[in-house]
């Protein structure tokens, strides 16, 4: 007989339910050990919270969710457009583990035009905060759309794009003038009036005003033609030109829409991908996938009310409540499915604009919405062939080194390695593969202090102890991968032997003959003896990609180490004499360390604070 779902739960929780207004709002449930399990928004609390405790929902999702509540907590508020909003923040801020999640990744990348305080302002690829001094377009889908958008601004606008501290000390204008892609503003080869007048159309063009532009400059062209001035108006005739190739090269264009994001979702397997395209100033800029997770929980969910709901539509849903808090909201959204009226006046009051969605478009739209449902069934079926191919490799992996792992989602794998450039800024790097990949945010660099230069099995004792000395045996990884043969395993079981740890979990990645990929044998820090997997098996075709990975960690960050020493400025503060002001008048002056390098003791001593003798000092220590 199945268990009264009431009597599962406290009675305080139970009491809270039942004393709940029949008002919107907003709910949350959590579990014994205070982790959030669901966020959900209603248009009637009382009614909705109360379907999850009157029902019985054994052996579903929603009764796994509901056998695990043990406290909630309401929010009231005054409509449901506003309960929309606080359930995507709170979602966003507490990860439930139960609501259909797509990864925050709101740093998209900008182009960005200085100030007008600024007479010759640089045109720049831009990723962050955005301020008020300087003037921003975008947000762009990736980084290859910006730049691409600069390569025409230069083209047909010639702005300049070079750091400022290279602008402020050029004394001959660059290649960049030479071949058409640059005014010279640095040197003095064009007026602040005509720069100020190239920046205004660059921006009217970035904003879809093309028509607009090039009205302007074919009627300036005649004008100077009238006037028999020859070289301004051919001058100009080249910029027309170069738009009209532009303006020729778009494939998709349209005087209307200037704004618009279309979204398209697909739904497979228990995986989904939304696509998100990006018009902006009238071009289509490309597209870029997202793929959620808590799919299936979340659709299991959505269904406690009546039957079970499509998936797509609340995918979709969650995507654009999720995706657009604290970003611009185009006027104009194209959409695969139907999306709420309470979620377009939620974005609509967010923008402070009036946002329209739009269906089953025509014409354009409709060519844009048909290319976005299409790359979005594309990205899904790569997804599914990765994770089936990548879980493939876990199991292999699982039965080749016969690890004591019940679930292959649980299996986690960390993998070592030790960089540096002849002993110089020596750095560890420990990466993490989780759920069948590789996980970024938890991958960790250790700067190695106080060794030997060069002597690498220090620097792994020294990683190893950082990271396992406070790691009670419960918190460890099924299995530690060190890039290295028998001396790295060796010292890795002498830190595992101090630490009181299991030696099984330990394994070497030894190189093969002749360093060849596919030769690469298994070192084990318990005794046993190395394994070869064979070129083409899978196990090792997971263990090679875990540690590649934590090799390329590694030598990045060893790089920006090391550069941010030879390169950053750092070596001058070293310097006896030199304090901030005189580093940052070095550095303005000849437009970096590289340059104050290269300078003679002349140069050095032409510098406000540089007596000879400190300039000799400089000289020799940069040498």
């Amino acid at each position: 007989m199945a268990q009264d779902p009431a009597q599962a739960h406290p009675p305080e929780l139970l009491a809270q339910v039942a004393s709940l207004p029949a008002l919107p709002g907003v709910y949350r449930y959590f579990d014994a050990e205070g982790g959030v399990l669901y966020v959900g928004k209603a248009r009637d609390l009382k009614k909705r919270v109360s379907s999850y405790f009157q029902k019985n929902h054994d052996g579903t999702r929603i009764g796994h969710m509901v056998s695990k509540i043990v406290r909630m907590e309401t929010t009231v508020v005054r409509s449901e457009a506003e309960a929309l909003l606080l359930e995507n923040n709170l979602i966003k801020a507490l990860s439930p583990r139960f609501n259909i999640l797509f990864r925050d990744d709101k740093s998209y990348p900008y182009l960005k035009i200085g100030g007008p305080s600024d007479p010759f302002p640089r045109m720049a690829y831009y990723r962050g905060a955005i301020d008020r001094k300087h003037r921003y377009f975008g947000p762009y889908p990736s980084a290859w759309a910006v730049k691409e958008s600069i390569q025409l601004l230069q083209k047909v606008f010639r702005l300049r794009t070079c750091e400022d501290t290279v602008y402020a000390n050029r004394t001959r204008p660059c290649l960049l003038y030479q071949i058409k892609r640059c005014s010279g503003p640095c040197v003095g080869l064009v007026s602040a009036q005509d720069y100020a007048r190239d920046v205004a159309h660059a921006e009217a063009f970035l904003q879809g005003q093309a028509g607009e532009v090039m009205a302007d400059l074919e009627a300036r062209m005649m004008a100077h033609a009238e006037k028999l001035e020859f070289e301004q108006a051919a001058e100009l005739r080249n910029q027309v030109s170069a738009l009209s190739r532009v303006l020729h090269q778009q494939s998709v264009e349209t005087a209307d829409d200037r704004d618009v994001d279309i979204l398209a979702v697909r739904v497979q397997g228990g995986r989904a991908c939304v696509n998100l395209a990006m018009v902006r100033g009238g071009r289509h800029l490309g597209d870029r996938p997202y793929f959620p997770s808590h799919v299936e929980d979340a659709h299991a969910i959505g269904a406690l009310d009546g039957p079970q709901p499509d998936a797509d539509p609340l995918v979709l849903e969650a995507f654009i409540a999720q995706h657009y808090i604290g970003i611009a909201v185009p006027p104009v959204l194209v959409t695969s499915h139907p999306v709420p009226r309470a979620l377009v006046q939620a974005l609509t009051q967010q923008a402070g604009h009036k946002v329209i969605a739009v269906h089953q478009p025509h014409e354009t739209r409709r060519a844009w919405l048909e290319m976005c449902e299409k790359n979005a069934a594309l990205q899904l079926a790569r997804l599914l062939a990765e994770e089936g191919s990548q879980q493939a490799r876990t199991r292999a992996l699982v039965d080749a080194l016969d690890l004591a792992v019940a679930d292959l989602e649980a299996l986690r794998i960390e993998c070592f390695d030790i960089s540096h450039t002849a002993g110089e800024a020596t750095q560890g790097s420990c990466v993490v593969f989780h759920h069948h990949k590789m996980q970024g945010a938890q991958y960790r660099r250790y700067n190695i202090e106080g060794i030997t230069p060069g002597d690498d099995y220090a620097a792994m004792r020294q990683v190893l102890t950082r990271r396992y000395g406070k790691v009670e045996e419960g918190g460890m990884p099924d299995l530690v991968l060190v890039d290295g043969g028998k001396g790295q395993v060796s010292m890795a079981r002498e830190v595992f032997t101090e630490l009181g740890l299991d030696l099984a979990r330990i394994v070497g990645v030894e190189k093969g003959q002749g360093r060849k990929v596919g030769l690469e044998e298994l070192v084990f820090a318990d005794g046993r003896d190395k394994v070869y997997l064979g070129r083409d098996s899978a196990a090792l075709m997971l263990v090679a990609q875990i540690r590649d990975e934590a090799h390329r960690f590694a030598i990045t960050g060893m790089r920006a180490r090391r550069d941010k020493v030879r390169v950053g400025g750092g070596r001058l503060e070293e310097i006896p004499g030199i304090g901030a002001k005189k580093r940052a008048r070095l550095l303005q002056r000849f437009g970096g360390i590289r340059g104050v390098a290269d300078a003679s003791v002349e140069d050095l001593s032409t510098v406000e604070g540089i007596s000879s003798a400190l300039a000799e000092t400089i000289y020799r220590a940069l040498r």
